[in-house]
């Protein structure tokens, strides 16, 4: 379509005062213009203009948050926090007290939230650790109700708590998330079931009823990746990686100490018939086992794992036969998922097996199956996941070149979520930055419109391309800078370019200023 001579002019009018208002360099005499009202066409042609401008809602479509919305939501700053205790600093008694099932890890998650301080969450509780990643504003606070939260959980004072309890914020709670799922900061280290935990935390925090956020999602997910990486460009999984595999260590370690009998002879027995249950067998299979009795409540996993190991002969017993299994067992190993202890001093009694013959019982649950008083029996040696610590300490010692280069991976890799999680601190400076731009570019067109106001041949459409051709040498002119903001990579770097910006464009004056009118607007409302 080809334009007026009118319409040329005015393209060209609008063009250069957009440019010379956004750079600042406009000659006031030239521009100057009086303030008078819109006459009727400059009006009619206003509408069809601001209908370019507006985004419509159609029906069935959800309406678009506005620009001032967005801003405040990417303005939260929400900070990652973890609070927890692990193996390394708190006992098996305070750590199954907080333990929640997989099943329950959403249920907590939401309860958290329902607090108000805390806008996303996600429960991690494996044997050997439990803890509460968490995105909050104000960290106090959202502290505060988390161990609120689990001292009511786990019937503890906070006094118990706290001095079981680590607490870590920003990139060392992100940095912590990192070891863990790499597996530096597991009991036996480079286990792998670790990953597959931190993944089911990112999993359960992305479902409907998932308390996961933008922030903490992604959190989740760099750590997967990086457990990923560690795991296939380093050999720190090599060997034994997992709380079976140690405890299947620790077993054939103290045979000959507690039992006087060499590991190759010992009958074992293995109560539960879970996934620990399951790597425990495998273990004991690349040690030549041949034979081991399987009690459960029920007879459909233990068949299944009959079915996976056809070269061993399993015995499969149910829970009535327990007794029997173990008066006839040099070694028990208890899996299980109860709450109660399956084997404690009270019941070793009441079926004569307190002070036979040598016997050895290996818990690797939690909560324990295993009572604290079977220690105290004569010819009893009782174990749990806290004494897996010296079989593993050798294997620490021979990973430690390993724990280096696995340490670099995750390094690049928490530094890529730092890097994201800084770049949404860059989304209120750009959204400034086009509020600025596009409040100039309105301010000249308007001038433009009102000094062509005259010109009767300007129709809708012509008036339509004035007002794209405006919005296109914004973009152009925005272009540049927003994309140095969103490209640069370090930490350092984007917040020396959001400060740049900020200075060389006066947002923080435009964001003081229009602090100022929201003010003056409410105020102005509540004399009213």
């Amino acid at each position: 379509m080809k334009l007026g001579t009118a319409t040329a002019s005015l393209i060209l009018l609008a063009a250069s005062s957009s440019v010379d208002a956004f750079a600042g360099v406009g000659s006031s005499s030239s521009m100057q213009l009086k303030r008078n009202s819109l006459n009727n066409e400059i009006k009619k042609r206003g509408q069809g203009l601001s209908m370019v401008a507006t985004n419509e809602v159609g029906d069935g479509v959800k309406p678009r948050k506005t620009r001032q919305e967005r801003l405040e939501a990417a303005s939260k700053g929400l900070q990652v926090h973890v609070v927890g205790l692990s193996i390394h600093h708190a006992d098996v008694e305070v750590r199954e007290k907080l333990a929640v099932p997989e099943h329950e890890w959403n249920d907590a998650s939401n309860e958290l939230c329902s607090t108000g301080a805390i806008a996303e969450a996600a429960v991690l509780s494996t044997c050997n650790r439990f803890e509460v990643y968490y995105a909050a504003t104000d960290a106090r606070e959202a502290m505060a109700r988390v161990t609120e939260y689990l001292a009511q959980r786990g019937g503890l004072s906070v006094t118990t708590l706290r001095s079981n309890l680590f607490m870590l914020s920003g990139d060392d709670a992100v940095w912590h998330l990192m070891r863990v799922s790499g597996g530096l900061d597991s009991l036996v280290v480079g286990e792998g079931q670790i990953l597959s935990q931190v993944r089911q935390c990112h999993l359960h925090s992305i479902e409907q009823d998932g308390c996961g956020g933008k922030v903490l999602s992604r959190l989740l997910n760099n750590a997967v990746a990086a457990g990923k990486r560690v795991r296939s460009e380093t050999a720190i999984s090599k060997g034994s990686v997992s709380i079976s595999s140690a405890a299947v260590e620790l077993s054939e370690m103290l045979s000959m100490q507690d039992l006087n009998l060499p590991f190759s002879e010992a009958r074992l027995a293995v109560v539960g018939a879970g996934k620990m249950t399951r790597l425990l067998i495998t273990h004991l299979a690349s040690r030549g086992l041949q034979r081991i009795a399987i009690v459960n409540r029920s007879l459909g996993r233990p068949a299944e794992l009959a079915e996976q190991f056809p070269d061993i002969d399993i015995e499969i017993k149910l829970m009535d036969d327990l007794w029997d299994v173990v008066g006839r067992s040099d070694i028990v190993y208890t899996a299980t998922s109860s709450t109660d202890y399956v084997i404690d001093e009270l019941l070793l009694e009441e079926n004569g097996l307190a002070g036979g013959r040598p016997l050895m019982l290996v818990d690797i649950s939690v909560p324990r199956n295993v009572g604290e008083d079977c220690k105290k029996i004569p010819n009893v040696a009782a174990y749990n996941v806290d004494d897996l610590k010296a079989v593993v300490a050798k294997n620490t010692a021979m990973r430690q070149r390993e724990m280096i280069e696995a340490e670099t991976l995750l390094r690049e890799e928490a530094d890529a979520f730092s890097g994201w999680r800084e770049s949404l601190s860059a989304i209120p400076t750009i959204n400034r930055l086009q509020e600025r731009a596009d409040f100039y570019r309105q301010e000249e067109l308007k001038k433009c419109t009102r000094k062509l106001a005259q010109n009767d041949s300007l129709s809708s459409a012509e008036m339509e391309a004035v007002e794209r051709l405006s919005r296109g040498i914004v973009n152009k002119l925005l272009h540049g800078p927003m994309s140095h903001l969103r490209k640069t990579e370090s930490v350092e770097g984007k917040q020396a370019a959001v400060k740049e910006l900020n200075s060389m464009f006066r947002l923080e004056e435009t964001a003081t200023k229009n602090g100022r009118r929201n003010t003056a607007a409410r105020n102005n409302g509540r004399r009213r």
